[in-house]
């Protein structure tokens, strides 16, 4: 999703060869902009030979012009949206008599953009309102996901491009593929719904979702339920617009269109909240929102796992918070998450889950053994399952992965216990995870681009009196010994069972 990096920016004056170089100050009004970042306004003032700045944008609000200084006619500085993973981008600014010229690159474009001289009507009319945030509090959780919550989510697979006859279908094709019968209830929106805000400021879905009620009723007739996704920022990631402003008003209508789950997303609001107290209170803001509502939704933290968000997900109402940046279709991308970034394991359980990011199983950027690597790490984790493929075109692997009983029984454990790596040599690792029933999920890795042959006792990995070892993805027992060797093809896994 969308990042805006930390910027350098240029001002400089074209002046005659008679004049005397000077940086300007002043505050101009763009003409135009990218629509990302969208910028409206900059303003630069001297006072005393302190020079000082802002630039405005649609999606972050006021940004203080960082590290400014001059250089003859140019000015030169640096903005910052929160986002600690970022790069510096080199931007000019240049003003021409009454007019600026704001040259450069950011994020993903490059960008030659004017701005004319501002009269205190136009600057007036783009101040960029800011709202109050709550004082602490700690918002009652409600009992909605004592197992990983299971569904489907859109963004993987379609990003902004979702409309409501495809919302539909994938719940038909949820229902027909088995898909709903193992426990995949969630039909979650992400970006891209959203319309404009009416005259009271309510805040309407787009023309590719004519009727929100009715497209919820129709997903409840399946049984099943269903999500939408907002941001506390006033843009999402898609550039949509944000709950920022309209976060108790937001809630009333997520409620009265039916939605049972909210993915709500830092996004732009990084700019605005970047602290952990100020991203706590608008967490805590919608948590109230929700709950005051009346209605029961699953509430979804997306801020890229930044400030220990385990450790206080719960207090804000939240059953799930992000551990990572987003998941991408790729072995590498994804074993980093599973395997390195997979949150504190002492935060997940009951009500409160580690989200390592949606499942890409399915999408076609990794092989049959790797996706098998992704639902064994995700199992283990006790993770969201949450799908992003395209459920209504799948192929009976893809079901046979996503499907898998035994498999899903150790994500969906009761207990609610994340499992951790006991053993780590070169390329291979092995995970363990204890499940309610006393028995020991076991899962043997293989990191390398060649296979590999895992073996050991038991007893090493604190399975001394292991009686009867089943492979879940194979759906068979083994008979019992100390010792155990496994055979793993390039980035695959084996998912067991160990009991006493």
């Amino acid at each position: 999703m969308r990042r805006l990096t930390t910027a350098t920016f240029v001002i400089s004056t074209l002046l005659s060869t008679t004049a005397i170089a000077a940086p300007p100050t002043g505050a101009w009004v763009f003409d135009s902009s990218p629509e990302y970042p969208d910028f409206t306004r900059v303003k630069v003032s001297d006072d005393a030979g302190k020079l000082s700045g802002t630039i405005t944008s649609r999606w972050y609000g006021d940004l203080p012009m960082k590290d400014l200084r001059a250089d003859g006619d140019v000015l030169k500085f640096k903005i910052y949206n929160g986002n600690p993973k970022i790069t510096p981008t080199d931007i000019t600014i240049a003003a021409d008599g009454e007019a600026v010229r704001m040259t450069g690159k950011l994020w993903y474009q490059d960008f030659d953009i004017t701005a004319h001289k501002g009269t205190a009507a136009e600057l007036k009319a783009l101040d960029f309102p800011s709202y109050p945030l709550p004082p602490h509090r700690v918002v009652p959780q409600k009992n909605l996901a004592a197992k990983p919550p299971m569904g489907w989510n859109s963004w993987n697979k379609f990003a902004t491009a979702i409309d409501d006859k495809t919302v539909r279908e994938i719940a038909d094709a949820m229902v027909a593929s088995g898909l709903r019968d193992a426990g995949y209830i969630y039909v979650n929106i992400d970006d891209g719904w959203q319309g404009k805000r009416d005259q009271n400021g309510v805040l309407q879905p787009n023309e590719k979702f004519p009727d929100m009620k009715a497209l919820a009723d129709y997903v409840h007739s399946k049984g099943l339920k269903i999500g939408i996704y907002s941001s506390q920022g006033p843009k999402t990631c898609g550039g949509f617009e944000g709950s920022y402003g309209h976060v108790e008003q937001d809630a009333r209508i997520f409620a009265a269109w039916g939605m049972d789950y909210l993915k709500y997303d830092l996004c732009s609001g990084e700019a605005f909240y970047h602290t952990k107290e100020t991203v706590y209170a608008t967490y805590q803001q919608m948590g109230e929102a929700l709950a005051a509502t009346g209605r029961d939704i699953v509430f979804s933290l997306c801020q890229y796992g930044r400030f220990d968000v385990g450790s206080w997900g719960r207090d804000v109402g939240g059953h799930l918070w992000r551990t990572t940046s987003d998941i991408e279709d790729t072995y590498a991308r994804m074993s980093w998450i599973g395997f390195d970034a997979n949150g504190v394991p002492n935060h997940t359980g009951p009500n409160g889950w580690n989200d390592p990011d949606m499942l890409e199983v399915g999408n076609g950027g990794m092989s049959h053994d790797e996706y098998k690597t992704h639902m064994s790490l995700w199992a283990l984790m006790a993770a969201p399952l949450l799908l992003g493929n395209d459920v209504r075109t799948m192929t009976p692997e893809t079901i046979e992965l996503l499907t898998n009983r035994e498999v899903i029984a150790i994500d969906q454990d009761v207990a609610g216990v994340q499992g951790l790596p006991v053993k780590k040599n070169g390329t291979t690792e092995i995970w363990t995870k204890k499940l309610s029933d006393g028995s020991t999920a076991v899962g043997l890795f293989n990191r390398a681009d060649t296979p590999v042959t895992v073996n050991g006792n038991w007893a090493e990995i604190g399975l001394s009196d292991a009686v009867k070892v089943r492979d879940v993805w194979a759906h068979k027992d083994a008979k019992a010994s100390a010792a155990y060797s496994y055979t793993l093809p390039a980035h695959g896994a084996v998912l067991l069972t160990v009991s006493r």
